[in-house]
């Protein structure tokens, strides 16, 4: 027999939990995206080491850039519930649509110029990726993007697009931040733990600091990063 809900247990107005969970806070547990894969063992390390997604960039000019042929190698081993990530940096659309077709990929990372609307008509889900400096307004940002799934929050350095190797200052993150974020930029397994502790991201990008070489991952690296990840949301 289902019990009849007592008086005293009655829901106080106001007190209904949050409809969206990703706005109630600090996340129950930050999520780790290993990105620029190039080799399928190091995918396969990184999966069973616990990481919640793998990225694969679609950009030349990058020491980790591979080809459709290339990622689809690397997809083919990713196990079930471990999402796969397409980068770019100002496509064309037709190449995100035959990347998203051949490499079978569940998200999408612009990580360039590329408007709303060019993002939007993926016809995936996506991150927008943002680089992080003084006067950059990110709710506004967010805002403009508001149909991305979070904002990845990544180092500013002029004429680059990404993979400096270097943090960027944290307190810029403010903290009613209107979309979930996924903090990039600089993160090792020395300092991982003092930014999750810092700014409680929905989940942290590894990529330079998880590396042996650049576009080889070091499985020793990955699990230690993953370990500090977890540590860093112990810290008050």
């Amino acid at each position: 027999m289902i019990p009849k809900l007592k008086k005293t247990d009655a829901v106080e107005p106001g007190s209904e939990p949050a409809a969206d969970p990703l706005a109630a806070g600090k996340p129950a547990r930050t999520r780790v995206k290993v990105c620029g894969l190039t080799r399928p063992e190091d995918a396969l390390a990184a999966a069973r080491l616990g990481a919640d997604a793998i990225g694969v960039i679609f950009y030349p000019p990058s020491p980790r850039g591979v080809d459709i042929d290339a990622a689809r190698r690397v997809r083919a081993v990713v196990p079930p519930f471990v999402t796969v990530v397409g980068v770019f940096v100002d496509p064309e659309p037709e190449f995100v649509q035959r990347a998203i077709a051949e490499v079978a990929l569940d998200l999408v990372q612009f990580h360039g110029d590329e408007p709303p609307e060019f993002c939007e008509a993926c016809g995936r889900p996506y991150l927008k990726a943002v680089r992080v400096r003084a006067g950059v307004d990110l709710n506004r940002f967010a805002r403009r993007y508001a149909s991305a799934r979070a904002l990845m929050l990544d180092s500013f350095e002029r004429g680059m697009k990404g993979g400096t190797g270097k943090t960027f200052d944290w307190s810029l993150i403010p903290d009613d931040l209107e979309l979930p974020f996924i903090l990039a930029g600089g993160l090792t397994p020395e300092n991982v733990a003092e930014a999750v502790a810092s700014v409680s991201p929905f989940a942290v990008d590894a990529n330079g600091g998880v590396e042996a070489s650049p576009g080889i991952k070091d499985p020793a690296k990955i699990e230690a990063f993953i370990r500090e990840v977890n540590r860093g949301q112990t810290i008050k």
